[in-house]
């Protein structure tokens, strides 16, 4: 007998357990998977849902609903059944709790780990193959894949300076964010990315600041972070340039300022997730593919 129950703060350190035991491919710690569910900025616990046998965790999936752009996206952040408890319902009961819950706040569509702001992983790892069979099953459909890159931090150079005093001479100044830029960094990130403004704002945590601009005639036109999401683990980005400013390199320089930042923290890794041009990565750091991600939906019309 299987015993559904609404998420319980205090019983972390068991979903924790749970979590690092049956996710053959990934490891959670307690800061990171606080970050995942209790510090998501719509954190909903009606949304989160584990189940016992007996006094015994067997399953946990995180839910949470987004409104981007004028939609209301469900998703599924995190799930994960017991190994030696699959095939039994477990997955099924909490999916069908969780659809429930967000048919009633009426979402557009349901993804599954893609959530834009704070996320862990951006879409299905397909080596969880039986993930992916289950959610098929649940009438998911598969629209797009996406990449995580690494990056060698220990095994490379990663100076700008001469390249920076040559924008310098064009009217473009790179620095260091600072709290004095927060809010000119803001309102230029609501403008033009607005999707990234929660990462953005958590490179603030960091110190020093994890965020490096570049100004153009005194205003911020492009920004680069790192340890926004996924704390302390050399996650990279977001990243963004205004369209007027492409094309001279600028993105590169703030890459690869955050890729020292990182490199001096002592990480031997970088992980650029989500990626879309994977070729500018390639070229400016030397990035390698090291997992693709399968993107899955459900459409409610």
């Amino acid at each position: 007998m299987f015993d559904l129950r609404f998420f319980n703060e205090n019983k972390l350190a068991q979903i924790l357990e749970l979590c690092n035991n049956n996710m053959e491919y990934d490891h959670l710690s307690e800061t990171l998977l606080r970050e995942k569910v209790v510090d998501d900025p719509d954190f909903d616990s009606q949304l989160i849902f584990t189940v016992y046998s007996g006094e015994q965790l067997v399953g946990f999936l995180d839910g949470v609903l987004r409104h981007i752009r004028g939609e209301r996206i469900g998703y599924v952040k995190l799930m994960v059944v017991a190994r030696h408890m699959r095939r039994q319902g477990i997955g099924k009961k909490m999916y069908l709790a969780l659809e429930e819950k967000l048919r009633e706040k009426k979402v557009h569509k349901i993804r599954v780990y893609d959530v834009p702001f704070n996320y862990f992983m951006p879409g299905i790892d397909p080596r969880y193959t039986a993930a992916l069979s289950f959610f098929e099953t649940m009438g998911f459909k598969r629209f797009g894949d996406t990449a995580n890159l690494t990056v060698d931090l220990q095994g490379q150079d990663f100076n700008t300076t001469a390249r920076e005093k040559e924008l310098l001479g064009k009217g473009v100044e790179i620095s260091r964010a600072s709290y004095d830029d927060m809010q000119e960094i803001m309102d230029f990130v609501d403008e033009h990315f607005d999707l990234w403004r929660h990462e953005v704002a958590n490179a603030y945590n960091s110190l020093p600041v994890s965020l490096h601009i570049a100004r153009k005639d005194g205003k911020v036109k492009a920004f680069s972070g790192h340890n926004g999401n996924n704390f302390g683990t050399g996650w990279f980005g977001p990243m963004g340039t205004h369209p007027d400013l492409r094309g001279l390199g600028i993105g590169g320089i703030l890459l690869k300022r955050c890729l020292q930042d990182m490199k001096d923290w002592g990480l031997e890794k970088s992980v650029i997730p989500w990626v879309g041009p994977i070729r500018f990565y390639s070229y400016y750091a030397n990035a390698v593919v090291e997992r693709v991600f399968w993107r899955y939906e459900k459409n409610f019309g």
